[in-house]
């Protein structure tokens, strides 16, 4: 499949900015089932952007500039071809062993209801896909998107208390589920593609990965 992404993002500034630094994580890379065809960055100021990787392998872009800055806008135009790999994530750059994705975060903390929730998940017995599976599939019938009692700082024990979140949140909670049962997790950033074709979104998507013995990284 050959998606196009046309990203577009607008800062406006209250007062305007003397400078403005910025590093942008828009960049995909290529793995098996994912291959950037082509993807350009620009920034409507006067600037310079600088390529670089972050520990963990991904590409980032460091830009400043000088102000005054009333708005300042980023847009990314690309083209990624993708295959189906039923979530399975191969040939990607990995600096980390998977035990590092089980160390806990603020926002990714469990507490004794996330704990419980997992453990149950686990009961119903089978291996650790199928657990994961479970508590994605459960996960998706006991919480609501709603994007209203959410925010950037929102935790996994605050969303999962609430029952509601954006995508953020759900995966917060999964990834602190998967850690309490010693399976490491991980969040992404990037885009969703949606199944009835709605082209215009107003922000990016999030998901989790978990690391199954055997499959390696697997999307949920």
């Amino acid at each position: 499949m050959r998606i196009r992404i046309a990203h577009e993002t607008v800062y406006s500034y209250a007062v305007p900015a003397h400078a403005v630094i910025q590093t942008l994580r828009l960049t995909p890379r290529n793995y098996e089932g994912q291959h950037v065809a082509n993807w350009r960055i620009d920034v409507d100021q006067d600037c310079r952007l600088d390529a670089h990787e972050d520990a963990f392998g991904n590409i980032t872009h460091t830009f400043s500039c000088a102000g005054p800055i009333q708005t300042l806008t980023v847009r990314v135009d690309g083209l990624v071809e993708t295959s189906d790999t039923a979530g399975i994530v191969r040939g990607a750059i990995e600096r980390f062993p998977p035990g590092l994705y089980l160390r806990g975060t603020d926002l990714t903390a469990a507490d004794a209801g996330i704990r419980a929730y997992a453990e149950e998940r686990k009961a119903l017995g089978g291996d650790t896909l199928a657990t994961l599976h479970a508590l994605l599939d459960d996960l998706s019938r006991d919480m609501v998107f709603d994007k209203d009692p959410t925010h950037a700082a929102t935790t996994a024990v605050e969303a999962f208390a609430l029952k509601r979140g954006v995508c953020q949140d759900f995966a917060h909670v999964f990834i602190a589920a998967a850690r309490h049962l010693n399976i490491p997790a991980r969040y992404v950033g990037g885009y969703f593609l949606h199944a009835d074709g709605t082209i215009d979104q107003e922000a990016g998507h999030a998901w989790a990965e978990a690391h199954v013995e055997g499959l390696g990284w697997v999307g949920f």
